[in-house]
């Protein structure tokens, strides 16, 4: 696989900083592309298929947490948000809302570049695993659901599926693989770390939140993962018997 077959996609209002992310991803031999506004960077990836996008939350128009929602609901693609300082909270809204990574301005290249070709890997590695033929289903009982490990997706009963995203599906397998058991963030951490998704601590808990969602938890009162405080979380054995 070439570089320059690898496209990334800065999208920033800033020329300065939208030209010095392109200009670190452009000598490092990847094909860049450069958008100022949310509708012009549509615009491109209906247009293209691009491998990962480099994003400002504040942008004129359409913000940049719309369009990292609109993305994830249908795509894959690698988003790390490029944000302010002060944007705290946008910045755990936008991991919310399906953004892998974030750094802050003022940023270090060297960190933007890790960043991105970490997540350039795991992307690329995705799209060749659905490539391959599609292997016999695995299930795996979470509550009411069933995981299906082979597509990465939760089934109901009723034929509900919520599709997950790699780090959901690593979160939630580790979950499994120690069901009943509380886990520390330390621990679930230790245990989806080096492979193609890459954990934080703070995205713990975001990722428990999206994965209660997709199980149609009440956020107020879990039955299937539970928060243990002063320790962490667990997958319950019997998530139908605390009804």
């Amino acid at each position: 696989m070439l570089m320059s077959d690898i496209k990334i996609l800065v999208v920033d209002d800033s020329s300065v900083i939208r030209e010095t992310l392109e200009s670190y991803f452009a000598e490092e031999g990847y094909t860049v592309s450069g958008a100022d506004t949310a509708e012009a960077a549509e615009q491109l990836l209906s247009e293209q298929e691009f491998d990962l996008i480099l994003l400002d939350i504040r942008l004129p128009g359409k913000d940049g947490l719309t369009l990292t929602r609109e993305l994830r609901s249908r795509s894959e693609v690698g988003i790390i948000l490029v944000t302010g300082k002060q944007d705290d909270i946008d910045r755990i809204i936008g991991l919310e809302c399906g953004a892998d990574e974030y750094v802050c301005k003022p940023f270090n290249a060297r960190e933007v570049l890790a960043r991105g070709k970490n997540l350039i890997r795991r992307v690329r590695n995705q799209r060749e695993l659905a490539k391959k033929p599609i292997e016999e289903p695995v299930f795996r009982s979470i509550g009411t659901w069933q995981l299906d490990t082979s597509r990465r997706i939760l089934l109901k009963s009723d034929r509900s599926v919520s599709q997950l995203t790699e780090g959901e599906f690593q979160l939630l397998l580790a979950l499994k693989a120690n069901e009943g058991v509380a886990l520390t963030r330390d621990q679930l951490m230790d245990r989806i770390k080096n492979r193609t998704w890459n954990a934080t601590d703070r995205t713990i808990d975001v990722l428990i939140g999206r994965i209660r969602r997709k199980l149609s938890e009440d956020p107020h009162c879990p039955q299937m993962i539970i928060t243990v405080h002063g320790v962490g979380y667990l997958l319950s054995n019997n998530p139908q018997d605390d009804l």
